[in-house]
């Protein structure tokens, strides 16, 4: 399998707007973060799309992409979803199965109604999306892949972590019950998130946090993701980090 991070950046993107810092003026293309989304290629050639980013046009373009199977949402947070609506030039003849938690699509259902009127009402073009409930610790298959559900806590909020093989795929943590734990434990690949590296935020994981994390899941390799401008400037604290772990920049490709 390989996994395309199409972005890195937390629900602010990088640059942020207004923002005059290093970082958000860098010209090094790692330091420009579109908010997360990844793409996974699975051996059978299937692409399964895992959140959906108000970037998705421009990550869709810039990736090259032009085939989507499926989408798998950790939860409804706008910077996770804001670009369903882009998902129409692949839903024109069928519709597009999205794979989520029940409350979250019921969620999603409110933010986006016009895609789920009665067909003989719906307007013309709008995306053809067919919400798939899915629950934590209960399997599913999508395409030539299972999937794993898990829940990771976004501070008081559950949300759905996957494990497809030996990827692990988590964004918004803050922290992780032992009873889920177990559906990371073995990953060769953790992708997770790293908001910035030491001021205090209630629902997302500093560096520390990411960094005692990969130590308990002991990973081949570590990609930290859904990172804001304080993370600082990719060439200067990549290097920074333990041998099996790295921040993501756009259009990292991993195989796993």
């Amino acid at each position: 399998m390989k996994l395309t991070i199409m972005g890195s950046g937390t629900s602010t993107g990088v640059p942020v707007i207004g923002c005059k810092c290093k970082v958000c003026q860098s010209a090094d293309p790692r330091d420009h973060r579109y908010r997360v989304s990844a793409m996974l290629q699975t051996d059978g050639g299937a692409h399964i799309l895992i959140d959906c980013s108000p970037d998705f046009r421009e990550q869709m373009l810039q990736n090259h992409f032009d085939k989507l199977d499926a989408i798998l949402i950790t939860h409804e947070h706008y910077d996770h979803v804001g670009g369903l609506d882009d998902v129409r030039p692949f839903s024109f003849a069928n519709e597009m199965n999205v794979y989520t938690q029940h409350n979250f699509a019921v969620n999603l259902k409110s933010r986006i109604p016009y895609c789920f009127v009665d067909k003989d009402k719906r307007y013309p073009g709008v995306p053809l999306l067919n919400l798939c409930d899915v629950e934590p610790h209960k399997p599913f298959d999508v395409a030539d892949v299972s999937v794993m559900p898990f829940t990771v806590m976004h501070g008081k909020m559950p949300i759905l972590g996957f494990r497809i093989n030996d990827l692990a795929f988590i964004t918004d943590m803050k922290t992780i019950a032992d009873e889920d734990l177990q559906y990371v434990l073995g990953a060769k690949t953790l992708v997770v998130n790293v908001l910035r590296m030491q001021r205090e935020h209630h629902s997302h994981q500093l560096l520390p946090e990411a960094l005692a994390f990969v130590e308990k899941v002991k990973p081949e390799k570590a990609v930290f993701i859904h990172m804001t401008h304080e993370v600082g400037l990719h060439a200067n604290v990549n290097d920074g980090l333990p041998a099996n772990c790295e921040f993501a920049y756009d259009g990292m490709t991993i195989e796993c």
